[in-house]
């Protein structure tokens, strides 16, 4: 049952709440004094204060609500205020209100109204604590992944990343080969440097092949090295990636582009370890982690006979698949903040912009938006049209630059529910995005 702390001087005003309150299982408890009333602040779980403005004989000035507000917010900044006040002091609740208190019901006040507003703040109020407290929770794990793991540096908020750097950490240490599956420009080359920075051969070589980024009749040679005269313009020997890698970690990157005749030599080194260099019939012999990775569906290229299944066992032990930019919206802002020029900060209709995006180019789009936005920003803050993207309607939704209902909702999607962080993404007050969204008929739990 949510319990409301009631601060008011007049014995008769407090039974009239509280058994207003008990009729819609809202219990109460009640302190005649600020002082009390902080008191019972310190020793109770309360879910919102209803605290009068006056409390002295003769005083109608609000000066003393004034102060105990200033106080229940500096240590309790998130608890809902309700502020009983008269006509007299009616100016003094007005700046409590752009101050944060949450709402002010003038004596005597209307049965119906307050019951309403204390429901929907107690009901905002748990909300927000239950959404922070799994914040708090997610941040912890987020704390002991990095505590506990080399993770070069990677930028992230979303718990969809964080399963994969989870399972990629965790996989590590184990010499399996590991296929990681996502879209171009996702971050797959950092997630195999990671899953090498905490392997048994960390301080190896870390060596990197895109294998759609070499013609078909020299990929062969870029993985085995050649020796000289083995084909047109091999003047003298080279190594391959393989001997590169030796006692380290080979990343093979859009490994869908493997020519089948290449497929054949991978797997038998795999198997083996073993391989000759194109031209040579020495037999050599390695120690190699290898991680690839791709955006093709390897399925349907096996039922096309276009990538063996034998192989696809071999690399696909243990399969990470990073989702696209857009299904891990958290890290938008945290990356985007990354990537600038410290010098600069982001004006609210270029972070609207940044969080309706759909980011086809993934985390690469976004560094390069970040890059051209830094060069071409002519002041310290960054607008959304620096940023080079489609504009969309949702970035400011009225003439005078309010956000719109879209732009709020996709603000407390981001930031969990939580109307503190939402309010601050979008340059507004906790309590004016409130109002907002009272008035746009908004609640948390709304957006999907």
């Amino acid at each position: 049952m949510p319990t409301v702390l009631i601060i008011d001087d007049n014995p008769s005003i407090a039974i009239a709440l509280d058994v207003l309150l008990s009729l819609h299982d809202i219990r109460s408890v009640t302190a005649q004094s600020p002082q009390q009333g902080l008191q019972i602040l310190q020793k109770q779980v309360i879910d919102l204060v209803i605290q009068d403005m006056n409390f002295s004989e003769d005083t109608t000035s609000g000066a003393e609500g004034v102060e105990l507000f200033q106080k229940i917010r500096s240590a309790h900044p998130d608890l809902p205020v309700i502020l009983l006040t008269a006509w007299t002091h009616l100016d003094a609740a007005v700046d409590l209100i752009k101050a944060g208190a949450a709402d002010y019901l003038a004596k005597p006040w209307n049965d119906q109204k307050l019951i309403a507003t204390v429901k929907n703040l107690i009901e905002l109020g748990q909300a927000n604590r239950s959404l922070q407290n799994k914040v708090r929770r997610e941040k912890q794990q987020k704390r002991e992944l990095e505590a506990r793991y080399d993770l070069l540096g990677y930028v992230w908020e979303d718990m969809a990343t964080e399963r994969v750097l989870g399972m990629a950490c965790q996989v590590a240490k184990s010499d399996v080969s590991v296929l990681i599956t996502g879209p171009n420009g996702a971050g797959k080359e950092r997630i195999a440097a990671i899953i090498q920075a905490n392997s048994k051969v960390k301080d190896g070589p870390f060596v990197v092949l895109n294998c759609g980024a070499i013609p078909a009749e020299l990929i062969e040679a870029e993985l085995f090295g050649a020796e000289a005269g083995a084909y047109t313009g091999a003047s003298k020997a080279r190594e391959g990636k393989f001997e590169a890698a030796d006692g380290g970690t080979l990343f093979l990157d859009e490994i869908g582009n493997l020519p089948l005749a290449g497929q054949v030599k991978l797997l038998r080194v795999l198997e083996t370890g073993r391989f000759e260099r194109l031209g040579s019939n020495k037999e050599r012999q390695v120690k190699v982690r290898v991680l690839s990775a791709t955006n093709a569906d390897l399925a349907s290229m096996i039922k096309q006979g276009k990538f063996r299944e034998d192989l696809f066992y071999r690399l696909n032990v243990i399969q990470l698949n990073l989702p696209p930019l857009s299904e891990r919206p958290d890290d938008i802002l945290p990356l985007a903040h990354a990537f600038k020029d410290e010098s600069k900060s982001f004006s609210q209709a270029a972070i609207a912009s940044l969080l309706n995006h759909s980011w086809p180019g993934n985390v690469r789009e976004l560094k390069n938006a970040m890059q051209r936005a830094c060069l071409l920003a002519p002041a310290d803050e960054i607008q959304a049209s620096d940023l080079g993207l489609p504009q969309q309607s949702l970035v400011l939704g009225s003439a005078d630059g309010e956000p719109d209902k879209e732009a709020i909702e996709q603000a407390l999607i981001h930031a969990k529910g939580v109307v503190a962080q939402a309010a601050s993404d979008l340059g507004l007050s906790r309590q004016a995005l409130y109002r907002r969204m009272e008035r746009l008929n908004i609640s948390r739990s709304s957006p999907s």
